[in-house]
């Protein structure tokens, strides 16, 4: 039998007991050691870097936007407000299964294919982290209320009030003004990163996009505090933005609401301007478009059919349409054969319908076939004829053709603020020989001194150059500012005008070209002799026909070519002829006659500025759907 006594040491026991209890005491000891040294680094050593990043999880310091100035007319009209819309909008952070959730959407609130593709490409161009996606704007008190309901099932999910640009006439203003746009990627390469901070919209066109440093402000900040979800649960600090300036156009509603209405239907482009000034009074493009498609985003098919519309209304043809000016430039080079010496005031000529180049059998026809008999230079201006301009434009020659139409404005920007304008091409020389690589010859001096051949302008270049006759010389920029309000600070400040002026001339010959000018209209032969009836006050004007091809010498029959390859009619005035207040350039594409189609709509604009406004107007402002700053 075994001795258990012998096998059983207590005391033994009692000592390995003890030492065990010392070692894990000591290690309990070691690990709380440990333990409180590392909370004393976290709560004291490193308190400041912890309380940071603890405040990071809940505050953001979010950017914001200005509000953006408005727009208004001469005499205070609103032209571009802001209107208060509610937005669903997206934060991406927040969001695990972004498909998931768009389908969830799409149970709540209406959201069609377009919503989808654009919120996806919004998406796609975030500038930055932590900024919301606007998904559909303008929700209704339904699906706010139903969005409200589901909060909870939505995480990143926001409805926002936000402001709306929105241009209550409509495509009244469309082209002047232009319209703003959500923020691209080629937006980004020239906009200040910090001053458009939480701003998803900016200028893209017109006057929009021309004064955008003005009308957008300085971003402010604010400190929120948010929850596990990231909603806002309270805003600890804010640094308000400014808001920007307001503008105050040249431009008076009511003349351009008259002007879009005389143009009806019809493709083309009307510009009126005050001469002593160069404000742009009312600056009309037909067919136009409602500029509120574009600020939220357009869907795909509104866009096609604007694109591919034989009409072309997205093309502002008021400013950047090249036309041929024909007949209306015989005024400026009629002064200029004058100021040259080529021709004198009672130089006549006897037009047989044609005029024929010296050592060439090469005819270029007069538009009265049969040809007018004797004429003089004012002759040819009040009947337009062609016959004469040919003679004296061979006699005079390309190099002071070129130099002193120059002076006019012809061939380049005329402007000092119209964004986008085309400068026309003024022929001569060294432009033939640049751009075709041919040198100049007497035929081409010939079509050019009737506005045909290479030469082409923009009815706003027409405007201008229509201004400076009526100032009998004195040459002045067309703009469409007319002040800035400083909003901040209260104070106006006026917008400058460039003045030049045509340094050829003599009074007196200035005074025939304008008494020619007012025969245009008011001679018993004047070719817009149709508008003089019932006219109060005396109007300068000149015709024209602008060429859209070339019936290689066959007779002109109207009525057997089609619509759009009639020739373009044009028509310039400033009225009073003694005392101008406006200046008038009408463009009606392949309209016909001058005289018959473009004068009746200037005479319309005019009586309007002269005489006064009729107490209904047509256009009335429209309820833009408008977009978000």
């Amino acid at each position: 039998m075994m001795d258990w006594g012998t096998l059983k040491d207590t005391l033994q026991e009692k000592r390995l007991f003890q030492s065990r209890v010392m070692v894990a005491v000591m290690m309990v000891f070691a690990i709380f050691l440990i333990l409180g040294a590392r909370l004393y680094q976290l709560q004291i050593v490193e308190t400041q870097t912890y309380t940071t990043l603890s405040d990071r999880n809940r505050v953001q310091v979010q950017p914001v936007p200005p509000t953006r100035g408005l727009i208004y007319d001469r005499n205070g009209q609103l032209l571009a407000e802001n209107r208060p819309v509610f937005s669903l909008t997206v934060l991406p952070e927040r969001v695990s299964d972004m498909p998931a959730l768009l389908a969830q959407l799409q149970e709540i609130v209406r959201l069609n294919p377009q919503d989808i593709e654009r919120f996806e490409r919004r998406l796609r161009e975030r500038r930055r982290p932590f900024e919301t996606v606007p998904v559909r704007f303008h929700l209704d008190e339904g699906e706010m209320a139903r969005l409200a309901v589901n909060r909870h099932r939505l995480p990143g999910v926001e409805v926002d009030a936000q402001l709306v640009r929105s241009y209550p006439y409509g495509e009244l203003t469309s082209h002047v003004l232009g319209y703003v746009g959500r923020i691209n990627q080629q937006d980004v390469a020239r906009l200040d990163r910090v001053r458009y901070a939480g701003t998803h919209y900016t200028g893209k066109s017109g006057i929009e996009r021309e004064y955008e440093d003005l009308l957008h402000g300085n971003v402010g900040y604010q400190n929120v505090e948010t929850n596990a979800r990231g909603r806002v649960m309270r805003v600890l600090e804010e640094k308000g933005s400014q808001p920007g300036q307001h503008l105050q156009l040249n431009l008076d509603i009511r003349l351009q609401q008259v002007a879009h209405a005389a143009m009806g239907s019809r493709r083309g482009a009307v510009v009126a301007i005050e001469p002593s000034t160069g404000a742009i009074l009312a600056q009309v493009s037909t067919p136009s478009f409602d500029a509120n498609q574009f600020v939220t985003g357009i869907d795909h098919e509104s866009y096609g059919l604007l694109r591919d519309s034989l009409d072309v209304p997205l093309f502002n043809r008021a400013t950047r349409g090249q036309y041929p000016p024909g007949s209306v430039i015989k005024p400026m080079l009629g002064l200029v054969g004058l100021a040259t010496g080529t021709v004198e005031m009672n130089t006549t000529i006897f037009d047989r319908g044609w005029y024929q180049l010296p050592n060439s059998t090469q005819r270029f026809r007069n538009w009265d076939r049969g040809g007018m008999g004797r004429v003089n230079l004012h002759d040819s201006i009040v009947r337009s004829n062609d016959t004469f301009f040919y003679k004296m434009g061979h006699d005079m020659g390309i190099d002071q053709m070129s130099q002193h139409l120059a002076q006019f404005g012809f061939g380049r920007v005329t402007s000092l603020d119209v964004r986008d304008e085309r400068p026309g091409i003024l022929p001569s020389r060294e432009w033939k020989r640049s751009v075709r690589g041919e040198s100049w010859f007497p035929g081409d001096s010939v079509n050019m001194s009737i506005g045909q051949g290479y030469f082409l302008s923009t009815p706003l270049q027409l405007a201008a150059v229509t201004a400076t006759t009526a100032n009998r010389g004195t040459w002045r920029s067309p703009r469409h500012l007319k002040s800035v309000n400083d909003a901040p600070h209260g104070e106006t400040l006026m917008a400058d005008t460039d003045i030049l002026g045509v340094t050829f001339g003599t009074r007196e010959q200035w005074e025939y070209i304008v008494d020619s000018m007012e025969d245009v209209v008011h001679g018993r032969r004047g070719t817009a002799r149709s508008i003089a009836r019932g006219l109060d006050y005396r109007i300068a004007g000149k015709t024209g026909t602008s060429q859209v091809f070339s019936l290689a010498g066959e007779e002109y029959d109207e009525e057997e070519i089609k619509e759009r390859m009639r020739d373009h009619a044009l028509f310039v005035a400033f009225a009073p002829a003694d005392d101008p207040k406006i200046a008038v350039a009408v463009l009606v594409e392949n309209g016909g006659s001058g005289g018959a189609t473009a004068a009746p709509v200037a005479r319309q604009v005019m009586d309007a500025w002269i005489n006064g406004f009729p107490e209904v107007l047509t256009g009335e402002p429209v309820t833009g759907a408008g977009g978000a700053l």
